[in-house]
């Protein structure tokens, strides 16, 4: 069984990854990670030079190859949910954990973030994150087999969580 971990940016995906791949000394590999070493490039040149559908691709590949891993910690993007097919290759020896939080929150995370291109080109970038969630929210919940809030929570706190519903 592999501990896949889905949501938005600013979540805390990749922090608590590293948590928990070191607590039960599982390998941690992370889908963004994974596209950069692809590409040769960060994901903002990516984007910039071939598109979101491009990227979205390599995002493709690297689930399908990852989600037959076992005993993995699996940090995803914050849009592997996107395609369907993504979310079945996670699943097929993954246990789907959604981290949310509340657009302030997320906010208060990503502001100083450079390595996050934009999703929708929306000047505003709460308008952009409430926007992007309003289609997102119904494909985490459906990818998901816990829900796992992290709002005012340390990393460890959303770690013990994650261990204790294993």
């Amino acid at each position: 069984m592999n501990i896949v971990l889905i949501g938005y940016r600013g979540t805390g995906k990749s922090r608590v990854a590293q948590i928990l791949a070191q607590r039960l000394n599982w390998p941690l590999l992370s889908t963004d990670a994974e596209i950069v070493t692809l590409a040769g490039c960060s994901i903002p040149l990516i984007v910039e030079q071939q598109g979101w559908d491009a990227f979205r691709d390599m995002e493709s590949a690297i689930c399908k190859r990852v989600g037959a891993f076992n005993q993995t910690i699996i940090d995803t993007g914050g849009g592997a949910i996107l395609r369907q097919e993504n979310v079945a290759a996670l699943r097929q020896h993954g246990r789907v954990f959604w981290l949310t939080a509340t657009v302030p929150t997320i906010m208060a995370r990503i502001q100083y973030s450079k390595n996050r291109p934009s999703l929708t080109q929306t000047k505003d970038p709460v308008a952009e994150v409430e926007d992007v969630l309003a289609v997102r929210l119904p494909l985490y919940q459906a990818a998901c087999d816990q829900i796992i809030p992290t709002d005012n929570r340390s990393l460890k706190d959303i770690a013990d969580d994650i261990q204790g519903r294993l």
